[in-house]
């Protein structure tokens, strides 16, 4: 019967499979996730076997993938190239086992070994060897079909152009897939971005369209990898009696394999490597979106035979879609610690990823912008282990006639100060800063951390109580903290209030640099605050520098000097400082020393073992403060080397080069000399 005498809805069903084979395997552009796709195509295969009689010869199931392109000499394949089944579960991997053992007459106490590898994401492709050398590539195509590339497959290094040892068929051929790594995909969407070209959906999609590029030096130019996962045609000579064993000598011979190839015995312990590859797959380096599992004796495999499409001997088993499709319901804009403003789209629940999503970042305007998105379109959402939801892509044909544009806010969503984008940022944030509720506990933490104030005993948790309770909201609220209320708290005896409260007076007494970096400003770290105080010397002058000055500060590039500049621009930041000079904060100023002036100018310092009177990171500070430079390791060109308790290698090779060593004690005494209490 052909398509057309089908019902409708079956025609219909058939002519979208057929759409997106042809946009998946022809033009490298799918537009719907596999989870679309095979749950498309598991409504056909359940439709057909309640409707036998009326399978049509035409119908995407009795077909692998889709015709090849045009663009390529086209080549036929010796022995077909088949697709595999799918079990979405453990019942139907049971299921899957017990039909192979009623056909193959096992007893109940005889159980089947596998051979188990991951389903990489890639594209599929043959390599014909003949007396060792690689004659031909070709893609799978349609299954019986496919596309040369052999021009292109030469210039993947993990494909040999000639095997290695001895001992192969004169004629082999070896089957297997394609795919990019994670990183070599982000690197090379991040360098297309920059260059304003197209970009890939993912690295399957990527794969693909670098193996089927017309012009071999661009795919050269891919960071493509191929790991092989089964023979076809083998002819001259012999190969182990099962799969296992195979690939393993294919390895022997220069070809790539899975490194979580292994062999299981029954369906327990497949379904045991099926735990354990799912808590493996996001360390992975490449994408898989499932497991394969064959029979792994190949006489087995010949008894068991095929089906139309695939073999009944081998069924991949497919992990929850990381995709899916939803619809878009409307874009809010959320405020983090460090006053991003970041879109997040509310959808449609949907389950994706193992859980039932209804959020996804959009990251930020320019990313709305890309994907072309408005409110009310229907879009692919993926979801990778703990990953944070994202949209990745806009259904464009499926978009409502009452889609609307997604407007960005024009003040901060909290606290209504002005929006501010840093030039060469993509980023937009809230102005607010200090005053934002939305940053206001994180920014405490930081100003009460102790490479900042270093308030010990306020601790995130406490400081989440007070923030929640309303005893504290800005920063010099920690200095009018009282006894009376800080007892009514939880956990809070009159000793740990005491310490408390004495911790806070003490260390109203700090240095310019560490309370520039309590301060919280975007990507300015200890060493920046370090260098900036020891280039200016005072506050007011830090304030009153220009970006053109701001850059004449070592490590003090252009994005960080807009950050400072934009940050004491704010008026409401001025005013934090003017509250916590009120409540009695304070620091040293002068008039800043050269940097060849320093007592330790020039000298490369080396810290090692345990410092028990002071971390290393204070002790580095102290050493920076005084024009030292702090190495990681010992060599001729060291000056001295700090050793605390419990010092090896690098004690033993300053010894040996005659290097001069202090002993922590001895390191704080001459710390003390120049007036710098511990």
């Amino acid at each position: 019967m052909s398509v057309d005498k089908l019902p409708q809805e079956i025609q219909q069903l058939c002519e979208e499979i057929d759409l997106h084979n042809y946009r998946y395997h022809v033009l490298d552009e799918p537009t719907v996730p596999d989870a679309h796709y095979d749950k498309l195509f598991k409504q056909l295969k359940a439709w057909e076997s309640a409707n036998p009689a009326l399978v049509s010869a035409q119908s995407p199931t009795q077909r692998v993938g889709a015709r090849p392109n045009n663009g390529f000499k086209q080549i036929t394949h010796e022995m077909p190239m088949l697709s595999l089944d799918n079990a979405f579960n453990a019942q139907e991997l049971s299921d899957f086992d017990l039909r192979l053992r009623e056909r193959l007459g096992l007893n109940a106490d005889k159980d089947i070994e596998y051979a188990c590898e991951p389903k990489l994401d890639g594209i599929a492709v043959s390599l014909l060897y003949e007396n060792g050398l690689l004659i031909r590539g070709a893609t799978r195509g349609d299954g019986a079909v496919g596309e040369d590339i052999t021009h292109n497959v030469r210039t993947i290094p993990s494909i040999p152009l000639k095997l290695r040892g001895s001992g192969y068929p004169q004629k082999l051929e070896v089957r297997g897939e394609i795919y990019m790594l994670k990183a070599g995909f982000e690197a090379m969407n991040a360098k297309a971005q920059r260059s304003g070209d197209k970009t890939f959906v993912n690295p399957r999609n990527a794969a693909a369209g670098s193996i089927r590029q017309l012009d071999p030096r661009i795919t050269a130019t891919r960071p493509l990898e191929m790991c092989c996962y089964s023979i076809g045609v083998v002819e001259g000579g012999e190969v182990p009696a099962d799969h296992y064993a195979t690939l393993q000598l294919l390895n022997q011979w220069g070809l790539k394999i899975n490194p979580h190839l292994l062999k299981s015995t029954g369906i327990t312990d497949t379904i045991s490597y099926i735990e354990k590859m799912q808590q493996l797959r996001s360390q992975l380096p490449y994408e898989i979106d499932g497991l394969v599992f064959k029979v792994n004796n190949f006489t087995l495999q010949q008894r068991l035979g095929f089906i139309s499409r695939a073999p009944r001997w081998a069924i991949a088993y497919k992990f929850p879609a990381q995709e899916q499709i939803t619809q878009v319901e409307k874009v809010e804009f959320q405020v983090g610690r460090t006053g991003a403003i970041t879109p997040v789209a509310r959808l449609t629940p949907v389950f994706v990823g193992g859980v039932t999503v209804s959020n996804a970042t959009l990251h930020n305007m320019d990313e709305i912008d890309r994907l072309q998105l408005k409110v009310g379109d229907w879009v692919v959402v993926h979801r990778a282990g703990d990953v944070i939801p994202k949209v990745v892509r806009v259904i464009q044909d499926k978009r409502p006639d009452d889609a609307a544009e997604v407007e960005f806010p024009d003040g901060c969503p909290v606290c209504q100060s002005a929006i501010v984008k840093i030039e060469g940022e993509a980023i937009s944030r809230c102005s607010g800063g200090l005053t934002c509720a939305a940053q206001r506990k994180e920014a405490l933490v930081h100003y009460v951390s102790k490479k900042a104030l270093d308030i010990d005993g306020l601790g995130e948790k406490l400081i989440d109580t007070l923030v929640s309770k309303e005893m504290v909201a800005k920063f010099d609220d920690i200095y009018y903290l009282s006894k009376v209320n800080l007892m009514r708290l939880e956990r809070m005896g009159d000793k740990s209030v005491d310490k408390l409260l004495a911790t806070i007076e003490r260390t109203k007494k700090t240095s310019l640099e560490k309370f520039i970096y309590a301060l919280g400003i975007r990507e300015v770290g200890e060493a920046t605050a370090r260098n900036l105080a020891n280039e200016f010397g005072f506050l007011q002058r830090i304030i009153d520098a220009s970006v053109e000055r701001l850059e004449q500060v070592t490590d003090v590039g252009p994005i960080v000097a807009k950050h400072i500049v934009s940050f004491f621009a704010q008026t409401h930041n001025l005013q934090v400082i003017d509250s916590l000079r009120s409540a009695g904060v304070t620091w040293p100023e002068a008039e800043p020393i050269a940097e060849d002036e320093l007592l330790l100018a020039g000298k490369v310092y080396v810290l090692t073992g345990t410092l028990e009177q002071m971390g290393r990171s204070e002790a580095k500070a102290h050493l920076q403060e005084m024009g030292a430079k702090v190495a990681g390791s010992v060599s001729k060109k060291t000056d001295c080397v700090v050793a605390g308790a419990a010092a090896g290698s690098k004690l033993k090779k300053a010894e040996d080069l005659g290097i001069e060593v202090l002993t922590e004690q001895q390191f704080v005494d001459f710390l003390r000399t120049q007036g710098i209490e511990i």
